[in-house]
């Protein structure tokens, strides 16, 4: 029996393959018991069954060989080589896709729109009327308090009232009450969302590796996604800019995701820049050519708010431009994502974003929110430092997997630390439960078995709402771990949406 048929001879319900951890510290392949396979997998798992012995890990072998040979790398801040260089990896990919059905994803699509939509609304409020404020909604103090909220952008019109052209989103599934398998948000992404060159760069690697699967799975594509990327920053320019020009800045060659700041230039066929190749004239933003300046009318930037402008926010940041905060409160040039959109993605408003739609939107949220307590409330508070074991508790400022507990896998060492550090500073911090997160097949060193995954879709909010039909899936490849970012030794799945 192929290993793969061995596996889904032990596939219980509730992940893409009907497999699920029955354990919340992570799956124990010894412990699943049959359940067979879930009819959007079947044609997979009738295929992969076929495949001769050494077929994939002849195949894992050549796409590694191919993705360092293009350089499809990540720095790994912190990281040294032996000579005390910073070191760059590649990001496992794994051969075995994530399959979506088309209702499943035409559900997700209904509730990311409406989502980013009201997050927009919200970006738009708290910087001009700020209703939602007014009406208590959301704690007044909690926003305009927020280190993630810039009073520069008071009063500033942004284009179509969009803050988060390119936003990430990213969704688990896991059982819900009744125990069916749900899709959940995890957290937004509206500042600088990273990681969709991969999503493409994985669906490549998938049909030239296997370019029969894809002549017997209607899989949805992906690959125009630079084509809707451009659509979207060109419709955001200011009005009056009949033919705009569209740059990315980048904070240079050193940065984790350069290899993606370069990849969307090329692909959407624009510039890319870095902060020393603009300047600011009479409240204009120029780039320095080989032909003399030339005007900039769209920035898609991937640097953080603090090293946007150094005459504003950090002095000494040489990533930026002096002025650029100034043209932009003129009128005269859009930045993508907008300053301040990381106050509607901090941890601590996430827990209100169903009420964001209501507010804004007057209907019931489609994806829900995982269960999340807010530390700075004595009550929550309380609970947490009593169930600490059980929870998943997060910095609200927290990214890339750091700066959280696991409980069920951390050491009572770990768990005590947080314990005085929630005691200190509760504001800071958020508590989630476990989730029994859906695991996938995955193919790692010891044959095919059971990892977590998660799913970041990529909205862009321009004119109208609109993405391509998947995302990248992330998985946690170290066995149990519930932390799929690849900082964190996590790899991507090429994500198959079928069209039927």
């Amino acid at each position: 029996m192929h290993k793969f048929d061995e596996m889904l001879s032990r596939v219980p319900a509730g992940g893409p393959l009907q497999f699920q951890s029955q354990v919340q510290g992570g799956p124990d392949p010894s412990q699943v018991q049959l359940q067979g396979v879930r009819d959007h997998y079947r044609a997979y798992a009738d295929w992969l069954g076929q495949q001769p012995p050494g077929v994939m890990q002849s195949r894992r072998a050549e796409a590694e060989m191919i993705f360092r040979r293009v350089g499809i790398t990540f720095a790994v801040y912190g990281a040294k080589d032996e000579d005390g260089a910073g070191t760059e990896r590649l990001i496992p990919f794994d051969l075995i896709p994530r399959i979506i059905p088309a209702a499943e994803w035409a559900s997700m699509e209904r509730g990311l729109v409406q989502r980013v939509t009201a997050l927009n609304r919200f970006l738009h409020d708290v910087y001009h009327e700020q209703e939602i404020l007014r009406a208590g909604v959301i704690p007044a103090e909690q926003v305009l308090n927020n280190a993630q909220y810039r009073k520069e952008m008071q009063g500033v019109y942004t284009p179509h009232r969009v803050y988060s052209h390119i936003a990430g989103v990213d969704i688990v599934r896991a059982p819900n009450e009744q125990g069916e398998g749900e899709y959940y948000v995890l957290e937004d992404n509206l500042r600088v969302p990273s990681g969709v060159s991969y999503m493409l760069e994985d669906r490549k690697m998938m049909m030239r590796l296997f370019p029969d699967l894809f002549s017997t799975h209607q899989v949805a594509p992906v690959m125009h996604y630079p084509d809707l990327l451009l659509e979207t920053l060109r419709a955001c320019a200011q009005p009056g800019a009949s033919d705009p020009t569209v740059v990315v800045l980048t904070p240079g060659m050193y940065n984790s995701a350069y290899f993606e700041h370069a990849f969307l230039a090329q692909q959407m066929g624009v510039e890319l820049v870095e902060g020393q190749d603009l300047f600011v004239k009479d409240r204009f933003v120029y780039m320095r050519t080989t032909r003399g300046p030339r005007r900039v009318d769209v920035i898609y930037r991937r640097i953080d708010d603090d090293y946007l402008d150094p005459s504003v926010f950090r002095p000494t940041s040489t990533l930026g431009c002096h002025g650029l905060l100034d043209a932009y409160r003129s009128g005269n040039v859009t930045i993508c994502n907008a300053v301040g959109a990381g106050v509607a993605d901090d941890k601590s408003i996430y827990p209100y974003v169903p009420k964001m739609i209501e507010f804004y939107l007057g209907e019931k949220p489609i994806l829900k929110n995982v269960p999340t307590h807010m530390c700075r409330d004595p009550q929550s508070l309380k609970y947490v430092l009593s169930n600490l074991k059980d929870l998943v508790v997060k910095e609200v400022h927290g990214a890339g997997g750091y700066g959280m507990l696991v409980g069920p896998a951390a050491s009572q060492q770990e768990i005590e630390e947080f314990r005085r550090a929630l005691e200190a500073r509760p504001e800071g911090y958020i508590a989630q439960p476990t989730l029994s997160l859906s695991s996938c097949p995955t193919f790692v060193e010891s044959g095919i078995a059971p990892r977590h995954i998660d799913l970041r879709p990529f909205v862009l909010s321009g004119k109208e709402v609109q993405m391509v039909p998947g995302g990248l899936t992330r998985v946690a490849l170290k066995e149990g771990s519930l932390v799929v970012n690849s900082s964190q030794g996590g790899g991507t799945k090429d994500t198959w949406i079928l069209e039927v």
